[in-house]
């Protein structure tokens, strides 16, 4: 197991420790036995998030010259053209154990996280945890939720050349066995940031709540702090009714969130029928689980691996599921309408991001503190390539990443062009540190 470890230098940390019990959770005061508590901070955190789309792009389609505003863009990133400034183009990165996998999807797919070896064996379902599993995990606790795992196509329990597509439908892996339950329906999603998904009653005391975990840490922390701890669990009961979700929205930081409610209607129950209207409702939701700091990890899927999406809503692209068009044959007429879909993924993306950009969180978007990662497993679609992924990352991370340029990593040596490098290095901006992860223990230079 990797070793966590913590960079108080690069990062503060926060004053909140908690005591847990049933559903909620109570920030507790600063104690001498408890050293870990910083200043409070006017930084919004930092969030991540990762949008997903399925079988590859092609090649020809999928490049980028220059830096800025005056960055070339190949014909598929031409929705993006509007935020050159907001996004890094990465060439070259890959996960050497999906491109050794024998399986040109299934082997390749829901790995791109982790860079662990995916089993083919059929009794046996196992990748590896990824790195966004990884992060909830270790700054979970700071948010009413650990992280989201959205999609638009539900999970499929068909096989695929004798494989479960359970693999090609989760991006985000909770555990090597387990992915992380992906929600597709908007109004659930809607629900677990809205509602009160504590399952605490209104009327029951926080306290009475956390009580055993109170007295287990009683024996753990000085006389002083005991006495320091009783005063204060004594005062939060006297202003309990002015505590809202235990603390979760009554902060202690000096950073609130730009949001206490919803500023979207509750989508309807049933799922959207119209493509681009659940891509876009799944996004803005995102981006309100983000504004209302319910969690600061998301993952999105677009599409599954393998999708038998049909994109027929699209201006010229007319009978033909995505995965026929992806796997072409190299007919031309299939292949402008492959390049249709990549331009429609693409429009998602900058979709996502003009949201965040807009969005102000005092004196700085909340683009400017999310990193954001849109990528697809496959380089080129109709023949399978796995010897690098398509990748943009746009956002600031509070500072922490330049954007507007090309970083290509193509030529720099097999142990210099691996995705865990970037993957080691985006959780070190969000304050976790690890020595490894899947098949890096290096940062990825220039980033």
């Amino acid at each position: 197991m990797n070793r966590v470890k913590r960079s108080f230098a690069s990062q503060p940390v926060s004053r909140r420790h908690f005591l847990r019990g049933a559903g909620v959770a109570l920030a507790l005061p600063w104690m001498e036995s408890m050293p870990l508590f910083a200043a409070a901070s006017k930084k919004p955190p930092v969030r991540f998030g990762c949008l997903y789309f399925s079988n590859g792009t092609k090649p020809a389609n999928w490049w980028a010259k220059g830096s800025g505003a005056s960055m070339e863009l190949g014909p598929a990133l031409q929705p993006m053209m509007a935020h050159r400034e907001d996004f890094t183009f990465l060439r070259g990165l890959y996960n050497k154990q999906a491109m050794l996998s024998t399986s040109p999807h299934l082997g390749r797919m829901p790995n791109m996280l982790s860079g662990a070896t995916v089993s083919l064996d059929p009794s046996d379902i196992r990748v590896g945890t990824t790195f966004d599993q990884v992060l909830a995990q270790q700054l979970g606790g700071q948010t009413a939720l650990p992280s989201l795992a959205l999609g638009v196509e539900p999970n499929e329990m068909r096989l695929e050349d004798g494989l479960s597509m359970i693999y090609g439908s989760c991006v985000s892996w909770a555990s090597a066995t387990r992915p992380a339950t992906k929600e597709i329906y908007p109004s659930r999603t809607f629900d677990l940031l809205v509602g009160d998904g504590s399952g605490r009653a209104v009327d029951r005391s926080i306290l009475d709540a956390v009580l055993q975990e109170t007295s287990s840490l009683q024996p753990r922390i000085s006389r002083t702090d005991r006495a320091k701890l009783d005063e204060y669990l004594t005062s939060v009961r006297d202003i309990e009714t002015r505590i809202d979700r235990a603390s979760k929205e009554e902060r202690i930081e000096g950073w609130r969130p730009t949001l206490e409610k919803p500023n979207m209607p509750r989508p309807a129950n049933e799922i959207p029928q119209n493509v681009p209207d659940h891509m876009k409702l799944m996004m803005d939701l995102m981006v309100l689980a983000f504004q209302m700091d319910k969690t600061r990890i998301v993952t999105c899927m677009l599409n599954n691996d393998l999708s038998q999406m049909n994109f027929k809503f699209l201006k010229g692209v007319q009978g033909a599921l995505h995965l026929d068009l992806t796997h072409n044959g190299h007919v031309p007429e299939l292949e402008a309408m492959y390049l249709k879909t990549n331009q429609f993924h693409v429009q998602q993306f900058g979709y996502l991001i003009d949201r965040l950009k807009n969005i102000d969180e005092g004196g700085q978007s909340l683009l400017d503190s999310s990193m954001i990662l849109f990528m697809s497993n496959l380089f080129d679609g109709d023949t399978h390539g796995a010897d690098q992924m398509p990748m943009l990352l746009a956002g600031h991370g509070n500072g922490t990443l330049k954007q507007g340029r090309v970083l290509d990593y193509l030529d720099k040596g097999d142990d210099n062009r691996r995705a865990c490098s970037l993957y080691l290095s985006l959780m070190d901006k969000m304050g976790v540190q690890l020595d490894r992860f899947g098949d890096s223990d290096k940062r990825l230079a220039d980033l």
